[in-house]
């Protein structure tokens, strides 16, 4: 999980047990559990899984308690794990981008995570069939009228605290807050309540990478039990839970399932990011009315305040018939000043370079430049913005490739002079490849390819306490 999230929690003494000792069923054993785990998906009728820290640890984040985990080194006083990559860039892991696929298959009716790192949204998962039941590093809501806010960067507060930006929905302009629980936070119903719902409806609840020690969270697979419902448990380390499971399995989560797709026979579809930003050209008459004074603004999306954390510097260039100095902005905020003629046409020349995190290095954009005055107060163009995304996703699996771009969104405001492109690009582009082989003493042996870059009680009232 995130460092700065562990470290932003409120102290608390006892973090429940960490350093557990890991399992691993043999090679046989474990492909037998698997061909019975692909059955048992095969057959169910309401498959609900029940995901924690252990199914982002293959994304380059920490977990808490596994014997490298954070509380585990803080407690034998050693320093605390390396982050492979920053954590807004942490891409969806090969089992997130499963449960993608058998959602959209309708095999899978719900999910329902401990974890704050925000990948199950970012791999696919609709909202409306996904409860994250500790929050999202990555979103903020409005306490007012309930909206959400997905962001490309962490939200710099836990706790349920007010953040720096407002609601943008002008009849309600609240301030936000952000999603993630502290210890002595309640579960919000509006996650836990579906949980519970879906819990108790599924003849199959899948539990994944998690030690099943935070409570009430950790009782929610049970509730399938009253209803004669099954319990799988995927974990490295023996769980509280293993005695009421059907099947424990030993081994590294995404190797199990691979191995359940591949017995389904399903494919794991690939994970393309796209982020987007806006370019903002602004435009007004000197005072003479002489010259134009214009300004070029390469912008977040989630306003104009805020980071742009995957955009390392804009270099910008202008076309032959233009004598105006190349520039590098390498500061945010992105912003370039200049002054022309009115009667002048030229190209200006973007080329956006991305940051640590990123498959690829940059991106080309062309914006022409001409002042005119427009006759309508506000225009906007109209852009189907999702047919935009799927083409672009389409493409960089197609090209095997990132860095394509597309403009989703166009805005025109006459007095003063302004235009917003809000562009998107895809950053990230990775593809699963599972392959099985038989070693010599007849085992099978799974290799996994991923191409591209790279316990606690929780009541419901109450507080968060440690497990008894």
């Amino acid at each position: 999980m995130s460092l700065g999230y562990a470290e932003k929690l409120s102290f608390i003494e006892d973090v429940g047990q960490v350093g557990m000792a890991e399992f691993f069923d043999s090679s046989h054993v474990l492909q037998c559990k698997i061909e019975e785990l692909a059955k048992m998906i095969q057959k169910s009728k309401h498959l609900v899984v029940f995901t924690g820290a252990g199914i982002s640890t293959s994304c380059g984040i920490p977990d808490f308690r596994g014997p490298k985990g954070i509380w585990t080194l803080q407690r034998e006083g050693k320093d605390l794990p390396k982050a492979s990559l920053p954590f807004h860039r942490a891409m969806p892991s090969m089992t997130h981008m499963a449960l993608v696929e058998l959602e959209k298959a309708g095999i899978l009716k719900f999910v329902i995570s401990q974890n704050v790192d925000g990948l199950h949204l970012r791999s696919g998962i609709p909202r409306e069939k996904l409860s994250e039941l500790h929050g999202d590093s990555f979103m903020e809501m409005c306490p007012s009228c309930g909206a959400e806010y997905l962001r490309d960067f962490e939200v710099e507060t836990i706790g349920l605290k007010e953040t720096s930006r407002k609601c943008s929905n002008a009849k309600c302009g609240a301030k936000l807050k952000d999603t993630v629980l502290d210890w002595e936070d309640a579960l919000p119903p509006k996650e836990i309540d579906p949980a519970e719902k879906h819990c108790k409806m599924a003849d199959l609840v899948l539990c994944l990478g998690t030690s099943l020690q935070i409570t009430p969270a950790c009782n929610l697979p049970l509730k399938c039990l009253r209803g004669g419902g099954k319990i799988v448990i995927v974990n490295l380390q023996k769980t509280p839970k293993d005695k009421k499971a059907d099947v424990v399995i030993h081994g590294f989560v995404d190797k199990v399932v691979a191995g359940v797709m591949e017995t389904l026979n399903m494919q794991i579809p690939p994970y393309v990011r796209i982020d987007l930003f806006q370019i903002i050209l602004n435009q007004s008459l000197s005072r003479d009315e002489r010259y134009i004074n214009w300004t070029l603004r390469v912008a977040s999306v989630h306003g104009l305040t805020s980071q742009l954390p995957f955009i390392e510097s804009v270099e910008v260039s202008f076309s032959d018939n233009h004598n105006f100095k190349d520039a590098v902005l390498d500061e945010q905020p992105f912003i370039i000043k200049r002054r022309t003629t009115e009667t002048e046409t030229f190209d200006i020349f973007l080329k956006i370079n991305y940051s640590e995190g990123c498959d690829c290095l940059s991106t080309k954009i062309t914006i022409p430049f001409k002042y005119e005055v427009s006759t309508e107060e506000h225009e906007e163009e109209t852009i189907d913005k999702e047919a935009v995304l799927q083409s672009l996703r389409e493409k960089a699996v197609e090209e095997s490739s990132c860095g394509q771009s597309g403009v989703v969104e166009r805005r025109f405001v006459s007095e003063p002079r302004s235009e917003t492109i809000v562009y998107a690009t895809v950053t990230n582009l990775r593809t699963f490849h599972c392959q099985q082989s038989v070693l010599a003493n007849g085992d099978l042996k799974w290799k996994m390819e991923g191409s591209g870059t790279t316990s606690r009680k929780r009541s419901r009232t109450g507080k968060r306490k440690p497990r008894a």
